[in-house]
């Protein structure tokens, strides 16, 4: 049989073989690099708005909490989006003429709700409950970050699965108190004004501090951890997290 292809293609053919898995390497390298960027994710990015809200000075100056506008955090699958009325509870008082707010007064006068452009933008086939979260003692800032030093709210986080799966991993790491899970200034090692670790109240513990036959919590009136590991994992026990292996099941974000 006649050979098909000239001796003097042997090195080019050698070339290709050694080639095709570095090749196959940097691709997936490169592939996977992409899907992590923030270019890919949306991280760090500030989506434009009709009006720019500023966090900072309505949450860090001001010190409103998360839940007078989101109202619907602690209740329900999602955080609402304020209505209009919501926002001229105040600016009828105040910044009555600011240009700025002009879309928000048309609105209010209108009637036609502020359309909003999202900033963290899940997929569909990722459930995902705000309420559920705030009662095992997440916090806003764990996926939001410092909404109070945000002048104009950015997506703090990647959103992609392994970011959700670290933490359901070690929830512990993530837990606090629930009367503080919209405090940005929140730290486990909080010392109260006498400067002794702060007590726990019943607003932090389960059934508002009563155990099932009706007596105390006996944590109830005793000294909170200042560690965020010992705290974290009594937290756990306390608002009966379920255990990394039930977290971390597919059945716990797609259903």
């Amino acid at each position: 049989m006649p050979q098909i292809f000239p001796k003097a293609l042997n090195p080019i053919a050698r070339v290709i073989v050694l080639s095709l898995p570095i090749v196959a390497a940097t691709t997936g390298v490169g592939l996977a690099a992409f899907f992590r960027s923030s270019y890919a994710t949306g991280n760090g990015e500030t989506p434009p708005q009709p009006v720019a809200f500023s966090h900072a000075h309505h949450v860090g100056q001001l010190g409103i909490d998360c839940r007078y506008c989101h109202t619907s955090v602690e209740t329900s699958g999602f955080a609402n989006v304020p209505a209009t009325k919501t926002c001229m509870n105040c600016h009828q008082q105040i910044w009555q003429g600011s240009d700025m707010l002009e879309p928000v007064r048309e609105s209010y006068r209108t009637g036609k709700p502020i359309e909003w452009n999202r900033v963290y933008n899940l997929p569909h086939y990722a459930y995902f409950n705000h309420s559920i979260h705030v009662a095992k003692g997440v916090g806003c800032v764990s996926c939001h970050g410092r909404l109070d030093q945000q002048n104009l709210t950015v997506q703090s986080s990647t959103l992609l699965m392994e970011w959700c799966i670290n933490c359901h991993r070690e929830p512990e790491k993530h837990l606090r108190p629930r009367s503080e899970a919209t405090s940005m200034l929140y730290s486990p090692a909080t010392l109260a004004a006498d400067g002794k670790p702060v007590k726990w109240k019943r607003a932090d513990l389960p059934n508002f501090g009563k155990l099932a036959d009706g007596k105390d919590n006996p944590l109830l009136g005793t000294d909170r951890p200042t560690d965020q590991r010992e705290l974290g994992l009594l937290l756990k026990e306390e608002y009966k997290v379920r255990d990394a292996v039930t977290l971390t099941n597919c059945s716990m974000c797609h259903r």
